[in-house]
């Protein structure tokens, strides 16, 4: 959420307004990475090449959806904190 927030700032700093896709993509590309790390972690297994297809394929679908869940949830969570932070420095400026 920490980088989230900071990218936001940056974005909010060089006027760019569409800051709401990003917040969520900043945080939910852990997601990917969590994919990518099992598609990893099935190649480098000793007994990768006595696997049977089936196995791999259930296995990299329920990866698939397990880290679909977790690049929404941290999606969601770091456009929550973006969203807050916005409200917080939005509601801190005065117009007199």
């Amino acid at each position: 959420a920490e980088m989230s927030i900071v990218f936001t700032y940056l974005v909010l700093s060089n006027e760019d307004y569409k800051w709401w896709w990003q917040a969520f993509l900043t945080s939910g590309s852990s997601g990917i990475y969590v994919f990518l790390y099992s598609i990893y972690y099935l190649m480098t297994q000793p007994g990768f090449r006595g696997i049977n297809i089936a196995s791999i394929c259930i296995y990299t679908g329920y990866m698939a959806l397990v880290s679909a869940a977790f690049f929404l949830m941290t999606g969601f969570v770091g456009f929550f904190a973006s969203f807050t932070f916005v409200r917080k420095i939005y509601a801190a400026i005065r117009v007199d």
